[in-house]
């Protein structure tokens, strides 16, 4: 039976972001990463979730690197609702049925709406040559919170095998996602992997709509670990909104992927 929601919020709220990577940093690691946060987080966000494996896709390549199922967490999203059981997860794939988005919302939160929209390309798109350039969604819960909204969204953003500067798509990506944002009523937290770097337009585009972004606000000097080897250490981003009051926001040094989890708290 869900557990009775809460009407009134007098504590902050916990949001966190994280790349998995597939598992390939550790799955047993980053199953009791996940775990020990349990009684901490509300919602998480996760991203480059797997439900079922894709065995027509063995070797082939995937944002630069050949699929290997043995070293991918291939039903990551069941194995992570099991040890979240307080949670109601929301899963929305960009690739094919079984790889996309994840977000878990504590069960005692009130959400009236959810769903996704593409923002890249159409649903059920496949490409040609590598799959990393599939289609991209982003994916969104709305919580009712002392009588507002807030809508927490989820984003992987374009992979295209030349870096993570400015592109056409990108900037039409950025576009689509302000379009859908200037629409929503109450507050908005963005966030999510965008395969950006941090002096593009396609960034700079949240700014100007009025978004806040924390990881130029907090200083933050990197989004990756160790286990990412190039030279560019920023991927991942949280924007919010005007109205949403930040009470902390940090990047955690825990290892459990290339990318860092990200951790905003909000009054």
């Amino acid at each position: 039976m869900r557990a009775q929601k809460l009407t009134c919020y007098t504590r902050t709220m916990k949001i966190l972001y994280l790349n998995i990577w597939g598992g390939r940093a550790g799955q047993d690691k980053l199953i009791q990463f996940v775990e020990s946060l349990n009684d901490s987080v509300d919602v998480f966000c996760f991203q480059e979730i797997w439900s079922a494996p894709y065995e027509h896709c063995e070797g082939t390549l995937a944002g630069g690197s050949e699929i290997n199922h043995e070293n991918i967490m291939v039903e990551s999203l069941q194995e992570i609702a099991k040890i979240l059981p307080d949670y109601e997860y929301f899963f929305h794939p960009h690739h094919l049925d079984n790889y996309g988005l994840m977000m878990l919302v504590r069960k005692d939160l009130d959400v009236k709406e959810s769903g996704d929209i593409f923002v890249h390309k159409e649903r059920g798109y496949v490409p040609d040559g590598d799959i990393g350039t599939h289609a991209r969604n982003i994916q969104y819960v709305t919580i009712e919170r002392n009588n507002s909204t807030l809508t927490i969204i989820n984003f992987h953003g374009l992979w295209n095998g030349k870096g993570k500067t400015d592109s056409e798509d990108r900037l039409k990506q950025s576009k689509n996602i302000i379009h859908f944002v200037k629409k929503l009523t109450g507050d908005t937290v963005l966030g999510g992997d965008f395969n950006l770097l941090p002096e593009t337009e396609s960034l700079r585009l949240f700014e100007i709509a009025g978004m806040k972004n924390l990881i130029s606000d907090y200083d933050i000097k990197s989004t990756r670990t160790s286990f990412y080897k190039k030279e560019e250490k920023f991927a991942d981003y949280v924007f919010v909104s005007e109205g949403v009051s930040v009470a902390n926001f940090k990047v955690l040094q825990d290892e459990v992927s290339d990318h860092s989890p990200l951790l905003l708290e909000i009054k």
